[in-house]
C-alpha cells in the first residue's frame, strides 16, 4: 500500500445521490430527497465501508459473516476484531499505544438500525472492546459502561483479562518517556481507530467503532470513539457516519451526528462530511490543537451512496459492494500537512 500522505487530491467531491425518496419515522414529516443531478446507480447491497487500510481485512471478514446469514452487528464485531487482535495495529486493541502511564485503555461503541447502542470507555485488559460493547447493548439496560465497571461486566460475560501492552509497544512508550512530548499526529502510519458502517441486504444500517485512543494521552482520557453522536451515529431513515482523528475536535462538534443531520437535509455523504470538516476547521483554526489537527469522516446514506472527507491529506478508507468488490479509496481533503 503506497504512502497515502502524499496522494494527489482526486476530483471526486461530486459523489451524488440517486432518485429515491425516504420518509422519516414521523409520518407527517416531509420525505427526504436524495435525488441529485448526475446521480450514480444504487449499489448492490451489502455495502461495507471502514476507516483506514486495516479496514480492508475487516471488511472481508465482515462480508464472510454476512454471507453466512449472520447479523450485521456480529459481522462488525468480527470484522473490526481483526484489527483489535493484531499487535501490529498500534492504535487499536492488543499492542495499541498506551497512555502516559504505560496502560493500554480502550474505547468502543456499536449501534443497530433500531438505534440500540452499546458502548465501553476506559476499558483495560480486554482484547475485544467492540464485543463488550455489543454485550452492553444486548445484556444491559444501559448504553455505556466505563473503567472498572466495564471490566467487571466484561469478566462476568466470560471475557478473559490479559496484558495488552506488547514488548514492542512498551519499548516505544519508554522511548517516548524520555521527551514526553504529546503531539497526536494522525495519518496512515499513526491513525487512531477503526470504524465500520454496513448497509445490509435488507437496507438497514449498523455501525461500530473501536480504538486504543491517542498515544501518550493522560490516564483516564476518553475520546470520541465510544460516544454515540460523536465517533459514530446512524439514523436508519437517513444514513450513517463515523469519525476518525482527534477525538476532542469531533466531540466539540458532535461530528457524526451532524453529518447524518446534513444527509437528512438532502446532502450527499461527500457533501455532508465536507461541511462538518469545514465546521471543525473554522472552530479550530485559531485553537492550540490546530498544529496537529486531523479529522475525517465516512458516511453512507439509505440509497447506498457512500463518501468521505478529511481535514488534511492522508485519510483513506476501505469499501465493499457487489458491483466493484473490495478496494481502498482516498478521501478528498481541505489542506495538506505542512
Amino acid at each position: 500500500m503506497s504512502d497515502r500522505r502524499n496522494f494527489i487530491k482526486k476530483a471526486t467531491l461530486g459523489t451524488l445521490g440517486i432518485g429515491s425518496l425516504y420518509r422519516a419515522q414521523d409520518s407527517n414529516a416531509a420525505p427526504i430527497n436524495f435525488e441529485k443531478a448526475g446521480a450514480r446507480k444504487e449499489v448492490k447491497k451489502p455495502l461495507i465501508i471502514s476507516t483506514w487500510n486495516h479496514g480492508l481485512p475487516a471488511n472481508k471478514e465482515a462480508l464472510q459473516h454476512l454471507s453466512k446469514g449472520k447479523p450485521p452487528l456480529d459481522a462488525i464485531v468480527a470484522g473490526v476484531g481483526i484489527a483489535e487482535a493484531d499487535p501490529k495495529e498500534r492504535s487499536v486493541g492488543y499492542g495499541g499505544f498506551p497512555d502516559r502511564e504505560g496502560k493500554v485503555t480502550l474505547d468502543a461503541c456499536i449501534m443497530d438500525h433500531r438505534s440500540n447502542c452499546g458502548s465501553v470507555s476506559f476499558l483495560q485488559g480486554i482484547k475485544h472492546p467492540i464485543a463488550v460493547a455489543q454485550k452492553v447493548l444486548l445484556e444491559t439496560p444501559h448504553v455505556m459502561l466505563a473503567g472498572a465497571g466495564a471490566l467487571k461486566f466484561a469478566l462476568s460475560q466470560g471475557f478473559k483479562e490479559e496484558n495488552l501492552l506488547t514488548a514492542e509497544t512498551e519499548k516505544d512508550w519508554k522511548k517516548w518517556l524520555k521527551a514526553s512530548k504529546y503531539k497526536p499526529v494522525i495519518n496512515t502510519e499513526n491513525h487512531d481507530t477503526i470504524s465500520m458502517l454496513i448497509l445490509d441486504e435488507d437496507g438497514n444500517l449498523s455501525g461500530g467503532c473501536t480504538t486504543s485512543g491517542a498515544a501518550w494521552k493522560m490516564h483516564g482520557r476518553v475520546g470520541d470513539s465510544p460516544i454515540i453522536g460523536a465517533g459514530l451515529f446512524l439514523d436508519n431513515d437517513v444514513g450513517a457516519a463515523a469519525a476518525t482523528g482527534l477525538g476532542e475536535a469531533v466531540i466539540r462538534t458532535a461530528g457524526s451526528a451532524m453529518v447524518v443531520e446534513l444527509m437528512r437535509q438532502g446532502k450527499t455523504p461527500d457533501e455532508a462530511c465536507k461541511e462538518i470538516v469545514e465546521r471543525i476547521y473554522n472552530k479550530h483554526k485559531d485553537h492550540k490543537d490546530m498544529e496537529y489537527l486531523q479529522v475525517g469522516f465516512i458516511a453512507v446514506n439509505k440509497a447506498g451512496i457512500h463518501g468521505g472527507y478529511s481535514l488534511r491529506n492522508g485519510f483513506n478508507y476501505a469499501v465493499y459492494d457487489k458491483d466493484a468488490g473490495h478496494r481502498m479509496e482516498d478521501a478528498a481533503f481541505k489542506m495538506s500537512w505542512e
